[in-house]
C-alpha cells in the first residue's frame, strides 16, 4: 500500500517554506520572519510548528531552551502530496482533465511541451505503452 499523501494546510505551507529556507531554524527566528506578511504572534508560529512535529512534518531538536526545528519532508514529498490532494478532491481522480486545465491556464512554452513530452515517453518506456508501473 502506498504511503498516505502529505497534505499541509496553508499555514503549514508559510512556516514550511520558511524552513526551507534555512534549515534549521527556530520558532523566533521563524516568527520574525513571517510577521509582516502574517502577523503571527510567537506563541502562534511555536503552536504551528510543535503540531507540525506532531504531524511528521518537522523534526525539533532541543538544546537548553532553545528548540531547533528541521523538516522532515522534501519539497518534493510535500508538493506531490499538494498535486495528488488536488486530483483527487477538484478531479475526482481524472488526470486528463487536470493536464487540461494546467495548459489551459498557463501559457506553455515549446520547452516546456517538449519536456512534458519527454516525460511521457519515459514514462510509456518504463512500463509499458499500455498501462501502469507495476
Amino acid at each position: 500500500m502506498p504511503p498516505k499523501p502529505i497534505e499541509l494546510t496553508e499555514a503549514e505551507w508559510t512556516i514550511i517554506k520558511a524552513i526551507w529556507e534555512n534549515e534549521p531554524s527556530t520558532a523566533p527566528t521563524i516568527q520574525e520572519r513571517l510577521f509582516k506578511h502574517t502577523e503571527w504572534t510567537y506563541s502562534t508560529v511555536r503552536t504551528l510548528m510543535d503540531r507540525m512535529v506532531g504531524k511528521g512534518l518537522l523534526k525539533s531538536t532541543k538544546s537548553g531552551k532553545l528548540t531547533s526545528y528541521r523538516t522532515a519532508i522534501s519539497r518534493e514529498q510535500a508538493q506531490r502530496g499538494e498535486l495528488l490532494y488536488a486530483l483527487k478532491h477538484a478531479f475526482n481522480g481524472a488526470l486528463t482533465p487536470m493536464v487540461q486545465c494546467l495548459l489551459d491556464s498557463k501559457d506553455v512554452s515549446r520547452e516546456e511541451l517538449d519536456q512534458i513530452k519527454q516525460l511521457i515517453a519515459a514514462h510509456e518506456k518504463a512500463c509499458g505503452k499500455g498501462g501502469r508501473r507495476s
